[in-house]
């Protein structure tokens, strides 16, 4: 039987070891190691060698509380250039610490360390933590449970127990392998071989010694807290447990008004999480991740399995199941997503910005660029806004703090160059523009982002990740976005807080946040493939007035370029 990741009594273990609490304060600094390694793992009968943290797949699963200091010492044993990301956490004047290579950072070179060292400032919930360069986020992946502050209570009730499932992606061949052929080519790349939770696709019953998939015992009549999180690189994912209804608590590290539903959509790059109630008859009921497609994409159609077993059931009692979700269930996605709310509370309010310092309509779409060496002489680019972003050399955070000339512009434009019927009729010329190309802020202005989705070669879904904040999701909608009329309809009382957005197929999302942050912030699609096709840019947000409102400068074993 294949372990599940347990929190109780383990989590405070990892507490005691890890976390060293000063008499008297709330707060704690916590120590972690991660060892980057190869390691031998079999998956759908086939062995492979991937990369891992301390030969885990997937990675350990870091446990703090909210205000403690994390201290994670990141040693690269491989052969690969490394950089880890703390996917959600606001990293408030750390920078330094936020992971993405030549964003913030360097890569932590073969053989080197790093020491990420950050606060988990006002956050509680659950989040993630990947690698950021190039697509060894595929393997190496993990969870961050960040509990309230000690003493302070959930906003739901007490679960009996908190299960970690992170949803993840499996490929047979070498996955940096993969995006090279299909960058080579200017083409799509193969697309994975499996779903998994946990790093297991489920039972294999032609695979012996590899097939018995993911199995998790429940007591009848308590209610457990499953921790959820999307870290497969290219798949939206439905999730859900055959008989039973699962309610809400929250998303992307941020209470929710709760609610029930049989089903949870999950982009790349999201967390949820949710109460489930062990009130059904004694027995084995299979759970599954199914992929959610809105577009004429090839995609990988596996079903990732596991099992929810009752205490008592008898080993031989068949599983209990039922059809998957459809592919193409758009209107069940749509539900589920609109049923997100902020909870709003006295205790959590949502604090939305009415008055707006920045309105920028982001328009989102693939382009075709010429391309000597590619088939065809062709290829396949992403965009914002027509600009296919470039990355640079060396770190832009360090060129921006050290005022370093000609790695950047801050010349981003904040509208498309040119309007047309975006989900429409698409242009006949679908070239992009390149460029390392920032968008400048103030410190504590205030932004809405409209992103627009678009037909460019053909509409798809776009989950959108933003560094360094969280912001409020205040309009959804389908076509082309309206000034005049969808801000009416905009939701500015109990909007949803996340940190990734999935913008729909043809459609359009407004978010909105305060630059509270000072430094260079990635916003990126969540998918790997669009990241690498270049569908990203970053803000840069001066500093503030004083000390408290400023970038703190560079850590002393900063990897160089």
């Amino acid at each position: 039987m294949a372990a599940w990741i347990r929190v109780p009594v383990l989590l405070l273990l990892l507490l005691l070891l890890t976390c060293l609490v000063p008499p008297l304060v709330d707060s704690r600094v916590c120590h972690y190691k991660f060892n980057v390694v190869m390691r031998k793992t079999t998956r759908l009968c086939s062995t492979k060698q991937v990369v891992t943290v301390n030969g885990r797949f997937p990675g350990p699963t870091i446990t703090a509380r909210e205000d403690d200091t994390l201290l994670i010492k990141v040693v690269n044993h491989v052969n690969y250039n490394m950089t880890i990301h703390w996917h959600g956490i606001r990293q408030l004047r750390t920078g330094w610490a936020d992971g993405p290579a030549y964003i913030t950072q360097c890569p932590i070179q073969p053989g080197e360390s790093y020491v990420y060292k950050f606060r988990v400032s006002g956050q509680r919930g659950t989040l993630l933590w990947h690698a950021h360069i190039l697509w060894l986020r595929a393997t190496i992946h993990g969870a961050i449970v960040i509990l309230p502050k000690q003493g302070v209570p959930y906003p739901f009730p007490k679960p009996h127990q908190e299960l970690v499932l992170v949803l993840g992606e499996w490929w047979k061949s070498d996955v940096e392998a993969v995006i090279d052929e299909a960058m080579s080519l200017g083409t799509a790349p193969n697309v994975s071989d499996a779903h998994t939770i946990n790093g297991h696709p489920g039972p294999i019953s032609n695979c012996l010694g590899h097939g018995a998939g993911l199995n998790e015992q429940v007591l009848g009549g308590k209610t457990y807290l499953l921790r959820i999180i999307n870290a497969a690189l290219n798949t939206e994912l439905f999730f859900k447990v055959v008989g039973h209804k699962l309610r809400v608590v929250e998303a992307d590290a941020s209470y929710v008004k709760p609610f029930d539903t049989d089903i949870i959509l999950l982009a790349p790059g999201q967390t949820t999480n949710a109460l489930l109630i062990a009130d059904q008859l004694i027995g084995r009921y299979q759970i599954i991740a199914t992929p959610f497609k809105d577009s004429p994409v090839e995609i990988d159609n596996s079903t990732a399995t596991a099992a929810l077993i009752y205490a008592g059931t008898q080993p031989s009692a068949a599983t209990i199941l039922a059809d998957p979700t459809p592919q193409n269930a758009t209107q069940l996605a749509t539900k589920f997503t609109h049923s997100l709310r902020g909870l709003n509370s006295a205790e959590y309010p949502s604090k939305v910005p009415l008055k707006i310092d920045n309105s920028l309509l982001f328009t989102i779409g693939l382009g075709i660029n010429d391309c000597r060496t590619c088939r065809n002489g062709l290829r396949v680019v992403a965009d914002i806004n027509n600009v296919t972003f470039i990355m640079s050399k060396v770190s832009l955070l360090n060129a921006h703090f050290f005022n370093v000339s000609g790695i950047f512009t801050d010349d981003f434009p904040g509208k498309p160059p040119i309007a047309y019927d975006y989900t429409g009729k698409p242009p006949v010329n679908l070239k992009t523009m390149k460029g390392t190309r920032l968008y400048r802020l103030s410190y504590n202005s205030t932004v809405q982002v409209v992103l627009q989705g678009t037909g460019m070669i053909f509409p798809e879904n776009h989950p959108i990740h933003l560094h360094g904040f969280n912001f409020f999701v205040v309009g959804k909608g389908s076509g082309n976005y309206d000034p005049e009329k969808d801000p009416k309809k905009f939701n500015v009382v109990d909007p949803v807080e996340r940190n990734t957005i999935a913008v729909p197929s043809g459609g359009w999302v407004a978010i909105r946040f305060r630059a509270d942050n000072p430094g260079v912030w990635f916003l990126h699609c969540h998918l790997e493939v669009h990241t690498s096709w270049g569908l990203k840019m970053a803000f840069v947000v001066d500093n503030g007035k004083g000390p408290n409102q400023s970038l703190l400068p560079p850590p002393h074993d900063l990897p160089k370029c």
